[in-house]
């Protein structure tokens, strides 16, 4: 039976061996013990929290100072001195994020690429927020922002001579990371659990994914992190609890959005970067981004940040001034799977406290509201997710947080076909008319209330 052709169900350590078998993988050394092989650019891992500084292989657990003290912090790559701080030139045709390569973990001629990144900046004027830009990410080679730390992250793992790639996911980032496994020619098993949107779960066994249907996201964790420590398999994302965040030099692919941004903006910062936060990769990679940028001398500040939950865990964070957020579980299901963690990660946090930034819950109405007027004013159709920043950027323009004047980039992470299903429901049933002109015209008018003879 080829991988992908169907999913199988994995509940325990048992049943994840037997399906693993089925795929034909077999137990591996660990990945810390099998894997000596160090780059040249960077110097270690160090902690976002309290800067201790771990061996470029020692990833994957997060920094164990701070676990014992009782917050889980991420670790981000530290590098050489003498790193370039040369600024960019212009980009030339077929541009990808990997023009950037001075500041990423690996050199662009061994990077595992798809083309990723140069995706377009949008203003647009419709929709009564005042200046604001749409980066939109969708135009990324598997439709999603998830393209450029699955490019990093898998580009490292080639490096370090890794020969499994795993996710824990339930969309976008197995996607990504199964198109870029596939790419390399290693084989990939995502972890996902029952409810992940279809069009994404096909994308994913498209790509050759070996996928394992688990019932929760607990569940997940459990045997991705059972099969790291067994078998040395190479993690991507997020894949125990609690959450640090993805794999780190997948999340300096992130980086390259900021860099982007700036570049598009003639070389200056938007006032505020508004984005959907799960376990903020992209919002820790994009503020770094900026503040290398500031250091670099590319531009003159960083600009605030803004990040859109449906957990509330950052924002209560953010009140209480704490390190670690909250469990804030979700009474019913959300639309917005994609940013669906009921506890954020200190290295969101870090990146809202650093840039004076903000966090508030977005109720999923509000997400299908604003994805519906920016589809039908602007022609751009987000996923729900992604949706959640222009709720956000209304709340904080009329309160005064984000002033009348200032100049504001919202991330799309993904477009609405990545998960249409709750649209499709809100749209209800499609109407329909028989092959005659004037029924096609009166269908229009009671459906649409579309007079064609006008």
């Amino acid at each position: 039976m080829p991988p992908g052709s169907m999913r199988y169900e994995a509940q325990t350590v048992g049943g994840m061996r037997a399906a693993f078998a089925t795929y034909g993988l077999q137990s591996r050394t660990s990945f810390d013990n099998r894997h000596n092989a160090l780059m040249s650019k960077p110097s270690g891992l160090r902690c976002i929290r309290c800067s201790t500084l771990l061996p470029v292989t020692a990833y994957a657990r997060g920094c164990k100072t701070c676990a014992a003290a009782g917050v889980a912090a991420n670790l981000t790559v530290a590098y050489e001195p003498g790193q370039s701080m040369a600024r960019p030139g212009p980009p030339t045709p077929n541009a990808s994020m990997w023009r950037f390569d001075a500041h990423l973990p690996v050199d662009a001629r061994e990077a595992i690429t798809l083309g990723e990144g140069a995706t377009p900046l949008v203003r647009v004027q419709k929709l009564g927020l005042g200046d604001l830009w749409i980066k939109d990410e969708s135009c990324n080679p598997t439709w999603s922002f998830k393209d450029r730390l699955a490019s990093a992250s898998v580009s490292m793992a080639v490096k370090l001579g890794a020969r499994v790639i795993a996710s824990s996911s339930s969309g976008n980032a197995g996607a990504a990371t199964a198109a870029y496994a596939a790419k390399a020619g290693l084989p990939c098993v995502v972890v996902t659990f029952q409810g992940a949107a279809g069009p994404m779960v096909t994308q994913m066994r498209a790509y050759g994914a070996m996928l394992l249907v688990v019932p929760t996201s607990a569940d997940r964790w459990r045997v991705l992190s059972a099969a790291v420590d067994r078998f040395g398999w190479y993690p991507t994302s997020v894949y125990y609890g609690p959450a640090v965040g993805s794999n780190p030099y997948g999340i300096e692919g992130y980086k390259t959005i900021a860099y982007e941004i700036a570049e598009s903006l003639h070389w200056r910062s938007p006032d505020w970067c508004v984005l959907p936060v799960c376990y903020a990769d992209a919002l820790y990679g994009i503020w770094k981004g900026f503040d290398e940028m500031r250091r670099y001398g590319w531009i003159d500040r960083v600009p605030r940040f803004a990040a859109a939950e449906i957990s509330g865990s950052f924002a209560a964070a953010m009140t209480a001034g704490l390190d670690q957020p909250p469990v804030r579980e979700r009474a019913v299901p959300t639309i917005a799977a994609s940013i669906g963690a009921a506890q954020g990660t200190y290295q969101g946090v870090h990146a809202l406290r650093a840039s004076n930034g903000v966090a508030m819950f977005i109720e999923d109405e509000a997400m299908f509201i604003w994805q519906e007027k920016m589809a039908r004013t602007e022609g751009i159709w987000a996923e729900p997710s992604a949706a959640a920043t222009l709720p956000l950027i209304e709340r904080l323009r009329a309160r005064g947080i984000i002033a009348a004047n200032a100049s504001v980039v919202a991330l799309m992470t993904a477009g609405g076909l990545k998960d249409p299903d709750a649209a499709d429901r809100r749209f209800g049933a499609l109407p329909s008319a028989t092959g005659n002109v004037d029924d096609a015209v009166r269908v229009l008018k009671d459906a649409y209330g579309f007079d064609a003879g006008q």
